[in-house]
């Protein structure tokens, strides 16, 4: 089975639904090969990044829906703006992606990363769950090779 795009969002329904696992971080890749909770191997190919409750496929009797798998993350607990704006400065820096919330912040988890954010203060702890709605960070380049014109 390929699924070359996305038929709609999970909803109530009668129909069987099976559902395929995908990590947080092949949410966006432009093609995947997967096995289904049910044991169907499917291709996706959709041209765009995919989300808990997407639709792949849909019959009279089925759904093939997707599923974002639990992970391990960082999840620091925020108490000012003050707070906030230490915390985003430092993961930006380390170009992290980031899902924020009005009370606090999650990461995919790294034990350095989890290491630094304690030794500089920040109340932060290890859970598990699905890391949706997260602001991706793309790095960038640095040049430095300083050409200067005269």
């Amino acid at each position: 089975m390929i699924a070359e795009k996305v038929l709609g969002h999970l909803h109530q329904t009668d129909k069987q639904v099976d559902r395929v696992t995908i990590e947080w971080f092949e949410h966006d890749k432009k093609l995947l090969k997967k096995t289904t909770k049910g044991g169907i191997e499917i291709g996706i190919r959709v041209g765009k990044p995919l989300n808990d409750g997407d639709i792949l496929y849909e019959d009279d009797e089925k759904i093939v829906a997707v599923e974002m798998a639990e992970c391990e993350l960082i999840k620091i607990t925020i108490t000012d703006i003050t707070e906030m704006g230490r915390l985003c400065f430092e993961i930006g820096n380390r170009h992290i992606s980031l899902a924020i919330k009005p009370d606090c912040v999650t990461i995919p988890y790294d034990a350095p990363t989890f290491a630094y954010l304690k030794k500089l203060g920040f109340h932060a702890e290890r859970v598990t769950e699905r890391f949706t709605d997260y602001t991706a960070c793309t790095g960038h380049a640095h040049r430095h090779d300083h050409h200067h014109e005269v």
